[in-house]
């Protein structure tokens, strides 16, 4: 028997993910894993495979068209997030490129450029309020990397004040693939009243913002109800996460090697090196969710993909593949010539917001370290929790002493 027909129970929890993918790549182009609910699916973790499945024709985000186990799907499935929507995530080719052309006007690197003082605007103010804070250890997740994507893409999408919480709380959820059924059916739940509330409101007030931009092309017949809720579902999801890890991935990296923080301070390398680097060690999006076989798809002589099987390549792994990194592959070197990566993902679902995540880093990071130049570790970084998900990758709280 082939080692791939002897199916993996992707952990739930997160808990070593890199280590994870090095034995799923091991064994093969793609190798059979088991989702949580014992959904199987391929798993694809090196570089040279997902690029190929990705830009592939024959592989599709469609679970309706093209995913017959759907039917078979409970409501409460930790990953249904991510199957069965109405967005351009989860579109097929002529639905694919209209869905996505209705958003990608407001990601392109100018329109991220013009962003930038907001994004200034917000950094500043979080770093004054960390200057005014006595505590001897601050959380630099939760007070510096999540509130900057989360208040630029909310107000992108001019999600009222009043939301913003349970937003977040929400989207939150929909990555936790360690979720219980009930805690799921919960995150999908208030996330669907959260949606609702801010289409509703909104519809009343409109204004210069993605939603009522969206609600427009509804009431012109190029959206339907559920493609806008869908690509609301999209945006203010996968919107704010992977910039919120490359944020606390960035800082985390630079705190905890005083090596890599002395080449920036030497000029040897610059802010961009640190993100592009960040993108590869620690892509914040590992296993994405979820692309189906439109027909047999055959990757080798021993390796076949059955029309309606399930992907899932893991993007996120594809930037410590041996074949592209060598034996360094899992050192963090700022300095390395070759930082390839898929953190944003590759071919016709390339991730819209990458500018913005590269931009809203290129200014906060520089910001944080220039005010405080002597951070370090508050704890181990063994002692460190990751989050509890195969999806998204980072450590649920990032404790550092500011002022060294």
């Amino acid at each position: 028997m082939e080692p791939s027909a002897c199916p993996v129970v992707l952990d739930p929890e997160g808990a070593d993910l890199h280590g994870e993918a090095d034995r799923l790549r091991a064994r093969g182009p793609a190798t059979r894993v088991l989702l949580p609910g014992g959904v199987p699916a391929w798993s694809v973790t090196s570089d040279r495979w997902i690029r190929r499945l990705a830009g592939d024709r024959r592989v599709s985000r469609d679970s309706r068209r093209h995913w017959p186990a759907l039917a078979d799907i409970p409501d409460d499935w930790p990953l249904r997030f991510w199957v069965g929507g109405s967005s351009a995530l989860a579109a097929y080719g002529e639905d694919h490129r209209r869905l996505r052309d209705l958003l990608a006007p407001s990601f392109t690197p100018r329109r991220a450029e013009r962003l930038r003082p907001r994004v200034e605007a917000v950094v500043g103010g979080l770093i004054d309020r960390l200057r005014r804070d006595e505590r001897e250890v601050v959380d630099l997740r939760a007070e510096f990397a999540v509130p900057i994507p989360t208040e630029v893409i909310f107000g992108l999408f001019g999600v009222p004040d009043d939301l913003h919480d349970a937003m977040h709380r929400a989207v939150n959820a929909t990555v936790r693939t360690a979720a219980t059924p009930a805690e799921a059916a919960a995150a999908l739940k208030e996330l669907a009243e959260c949606l609702a509330a801010l289409v509703e409101y909104k519809s009343r007030e409109p204004g210069e913002d993605m939603t009522s931009d969206l609600i427009a092309a509804r009431r012109d017949g190029r959206l339907t109800d559920r493609e806008l809720t869908g690509s609301l579902h999209l945006m203010l999801g996968a919107g704010s996460e992977t910039a919120v890890n490359l944020l606390a991935g960035s800082v985390h990296a630079l705190v905890t090697d005083p090596g890599q923080a002395a080449l920036l301070r030497a000029g040897r390398v610059g802010w961009d090196d640190v993100i592009e680097e960040t993108l590869r060690h620690q892509g914040p999006l590992i296993h994405m969710p979820l692309r189906y076989a439109v027909e047999d798809i055959d990757l080798d002589e021993h390796t076949r993909i059955r029309k309606g099987d399930a992907i899932l390549l893991a993007f996120g792994a594809a930037g410590r593949d041996p074949e592209v990194h060598g034996p360094t592959r899992h050192d963090y070197d700022a300095a390395r010539p070759n930082k390839q990566h898929l953190a944003f993902g590759y071919g016709v679902h390339y991730c819209l917001g990458a500018a913005l995540a590269r931009m809203e880093a290129a200014v906060a990071l520089p910001a944080l370290f220039t005010a405080f130049p002597r951070m370090t570790p508050a704890v181990p970084r063994e002692e460190l929790r990751p989050l509890p998900s195969f999806i998204v990758n980072g450590y649920r709280a990032l404790p550092v002493r500011l002022r060294g």
